[in-house]
């Protein structure tokens, strides 16, 4: 009997753990084998110019694939802002940083308020200690352009933890 109850607990754990990973708006973790997002070794050149045309600027938020800190071939759909270009032996590459809706207080979180990346304009925090690189192939859609001070602030911010250079 017992063993029937440990059984139905191991269920009910497994339930409860992947429905915490559910995120209503950039859906279930997945799992890759090489992860598309990496992060930004150094040398970014900032700039700011958004243009909605379909393609990711700088400026912009957009949503892309962004591996979990923990296991880097974990990971969901998240907002991300584009800061900026790189060169990789690959050919140039977009940087940004990505945004959460949740406000933990750190120092390494930068508000940037509300926009039509999050369909609840919830209010996004840009989380500035982790640079990453996009190729335009895994950025999904465009969101939004963030406004320029806001874009100054995650800028500024971010420069205390990567090797920015403005454009």
């Amino acid at each position: 009997m017992s063993k029937w109850i440990n059984m139905l607990l191991d269920l009910i754990r497994q339930a409860v753990a992947a429905r915490s990973e559910r995120d209503p708006i950039a859906g279930k973790t997945t799992r890759r084998s090489a992860p598309p997002t990496r992060p930004v070794e150094r040398g970014v050149r900032v700039e700011y110019t958004p243009e909605i045309d379909g393609e990711a600027d700088p400026g912009e938020v957009v949503w892309a694939w962004v591996p979990f800190e923990e296991d880097p071939n974990r990971g969901k759909d998240r907002p991300v802002v584009v800061i900026g270009r790189t060169n990789t032996p690959q050919g140039a590459r977009l940087a940004g940083v990505a945004l959460t809706s949740k406000n933990k207080g750190r120092d390494d979180h930068v508000p940037v308020g509300t926009g039509d990346w999050d369909p609840k304009h919830r209010d996004s925090w840009a989380k500035v200690d982790r640079l990453l690189l996009l190729d335009d192939d895994d950025v999904r859609r465009e969101g939004a352009v963030l406004a320029r001070n806001r874009f100054d602030d995650v800028v500024g911010n971010a420069a205390r933890y990567h090797d920015l250079v403005r454009a």
